[in-house]
């Protein structure tokens, strides 16, 4: 044990000189190592509150609030009472917040390329394979289990929050503006005036008690059309399966409702959504260029047939 204490403490000593993580600034920039992770964060939409921020950095709140102090009087966040509990704020980066992220995010991918850059191509996927191992090893329980999701139906208060965090992260990512809120606020307005428990769902993927995306199956405009509508992952969870799970639930849905067919209605730049609609078999019929949500778009519509056997149930 003494030894491999030795060997980790000067495998750390080397690795903070190698990314100047004992500079007071990193990469030049006007921020400190724990102001650069904060600024990660609120950019990724991993943590909304600081409450969040705390629980995710493993950052003394005291300190934290020091920080977020300082970001506010430079003008990069600004923060708002959440909808969903009087006493939390939402936290979110500035026009002048992202700039600056932007310019950190830029630099610190050309100190990573500079230190690659000597290094043959066997040599630099020994390196990321030896870093992927350490964080492999490392991991911890906690972290396992936090991969893991459930689906359930959706309760009191989760439709509400469903439109607002589409809004808010589509305007984040793709610059939509307020117009796609009342897009998908018609919606699930909708959804709910007119829901048919046979043949109408939605599901609400829950990770450890909070809403980490969504999907609604609705009726279509004939008796054996349904519609598969407002897929989205929040950030944090991506990259866990759970789109692929609710698309695969609302599809298994479907052919029990007794639909022929199922369609959506997408954007191309939904990129992640399109990979997932086209690995569930769904296929592009249409495609039409359009200005919405302040953006100049083009707007896919997507098909499957349901006449083949049921997908095999998320687990």
């Amino acid at each position: 044990m003494r030894t491999s204490v030795a060997e980790l403490r000067s495998f750390n000593r080397f690795y903070t000189r190698q990314i100047g993580l004992l500079d007071e600034h990193l990469t030049s920039s006007p921020f400190s190592l724990a102001e650069a992770r904060i600024l990660y964060e609120l950019a990724n939409g991993t943590a909304e509150t600081a409450a969040g921020l705390s629980r995710i950095l493993g950052m003394d709140k005291a300190y934290l609030s020091r920080l977020l102090s300082r970001f506010r009087s430079r003008g990069l966040i600004s923060s708002r009472i959440s909808p969903e509990h009087a006493k939390h704020r939402i936290l979110s980066l500035t026009e002048a917040g992202r700039e600056a992220f932007a310019a950190l995010d830029r630099d610190a991918v050309a100190q990573m390329e500079q230190l690659l850059m000597p290094l043959d191509a066997g040599s630099a996927k020994q390196l990321t394979g030896a870093m992927r191992q350490i964080r492999t090893i490392l991991s911890d329980r906690a972290a396992v289990q936090e991969r893991s999701f459930s689906l359930r139906p959706p309760r009191v208060g989760d439709l509400g929050f469903v439109v607002h965090r589409q809004a808010i992260l589509y305007e984040r990512e793709y610059g939509w503006d307020w117009t796609y809120e009342g897009l998908i606020a018609g919606i699930v307005e909708r959804f709910i005036s007119g829901f048919d428990p046979a043949k109408e769902q939605a599901w609400i993927a829950d990770r450890g008690g909070r809403i980490a995306g969504s999907v609604f199956l609705m009726r279509g405009d004939d008796a054996e059309t349904g519609k598969l509508r407002l897929l989205y992952v929040e950030p944090a969870a991506r990259g866990l399966g759970l789109g692929s799970a609710l698309v695969a639930a609302c599809i298994n849905r479907a052919r029990e409702a007794g639909y022929r067919r199922l369609t959506l209605w997408t954007n191309d730049i939904l990129v992640s959504a399109r990979r997932i609609y086209e690995a569930a078999g769904f296929q592009l019929t249409a495609e039409e260029r359009h200005r919405s949500f302040g953006n100049d778009l083009v707007g896919q519509t997507w098909q499957l047939e349901l006449m083949q056997p049921a997908m095999a149930p998320v687990r």
